[in-house]
């Protein structure tokens, strides 16, 4: 069954060498295999794979989430400020914003930024399943 393999974010880009300056050198990734269609890097228990693709930057959605406990969160907000992300607000019914942190009750906290090619992340104070 599907439901016991790890899915693997699939994340589309138009130009592979900028792709890899952003997530190995901006975020801190290490390439797990490269393959002639792309790259795949290792992230907690799991991976994610950049790819090029001409429909790249496509999707307005949020492509791929990080689960980081509340502890982390506001350190892990202020690295990826220190290396110049901005962060994406919108209207998101019973949030409040503060500095492109989103707070919807009690603890939980999130904040949306983009890679080069729009592709959307996210990093959210939920603990993983």
């Amino acid at each position: 069954m599907l439901a016991d393999y790890a899915p693997v974010t699939t994340l589309a880009v138009q130009d592979l060498q900028r792709a890899r300056g952003f997530y190995e050198g901006l975020l801190g990734f290490s390439p797990k295999m490269e393959f002639a269609g792309g790259v795949l890097y290792a992230s907690g228990s799991t991976a994610f794979m950049v790819y090029p693709s001409a429909f790249a930057g496509t999707n307005k959605a949020t492509a791929m989430s990080y689960a980081v406990p509340l502890d982390a969160f506001a350190a892990e907000v202020q690295a990826l400020r220190d290396k110049g992300i901005d962060f994406l607000t919108f209207e998101l019914e019973g949030s409040t914003w503060d500095a492109g942190v989103a707070s919807t009750g009690g603890d939980d906290r999130s904040v949306w930024f983009e890679d080069p090619d729009g592709n959307i992340l996210n990093l959210v104070t939920l603990e993983p399943v």
